[in-house]
């Protein structure tokens, strides 16, 4: 079992991502070791009022070593800046840090063996918002088996958190009309920052 040092008796931000990157190291955790060219820890600001949370690395990501690198980031990219947000301002990271071969949903040992990176970086960052993006970090972040569909538009709150579930940009790429709906999220996160 993965050893994390227990933070929560500290502020929040009093360990950094740098120091969690660090005790992540080359990671060989689980079996995704095997098959990634790079681990993909996250980028962005680390005082973000924002923290974006995808699912896992596709090939881009995996081959550059930085989450939402390809199509769906770009697209990414532009929702946030028609919304008024500037994406240099925000955090971005994954459930997981390596891509599962063929941009397979993770597995439960993988996730479990993983989250405890991501948990550790939301009390890094301390953000103000948690956007999701898709079912699946919607689902794990809000211990929920709704699907997006029935979650985004909506905010929730988890302790000190607000999470605002929203599609995943590559859902718009095969389904246009969920363009709108995206664009209307990032909106109403504008809103309520």
């Amino acid at each position: 079992m993965l050893e994390i040092p227990n933070h929560t008796h500290q502020k929040a931000g009093e360990v950094s991502l740098e120091e969690i990157r660090d005790l992540l190291g080359d990671c060989k955790r689980c079996g995704l070791s095997e098959v990634r060219n790079n681990i993909v820890f996250g980028k962005g600001n680390p005082h973000a009022r924002i923290l974006i949370i995808g699912e896992a690395p596709g090939k881009n990501e995996d081959l550059e070593g930085k989450p939402f690198v390809g199509k769906a980031g770009k697209d990414l990219d532009k929702y946030l800046l028609e919304a008024g947000i500037d994406p240099n301002d925000i955090y971005i990271a994954n459930v997981v840090k390596c891509r599962p071969p063929e941009n397979r949903n993770p597995k439960a040992e993988e996730i479990s063996t993983c989250t405890p990176f991501l948990r550790e970086q939301i009390r890094s960052i301390w953000p103000d918002f948690i956007v999701t993006l898709g079912n699946f970090s919607s689902k794990f972040l809000l211990k929920t088996d709704k699907g997006i569909t029935a979650l985004r538009g909506q905010v929730f709150e988890i302790g000190h958190f607000k999470v605002l579930p929203i599609f995943h940009p590559a859902a718009a790429i095969y389904d246009r009309s969920k363009a709108d709906y995206i664009k209307q999220d990032f909106a109403l996160l504008k809103s309520l920052l």
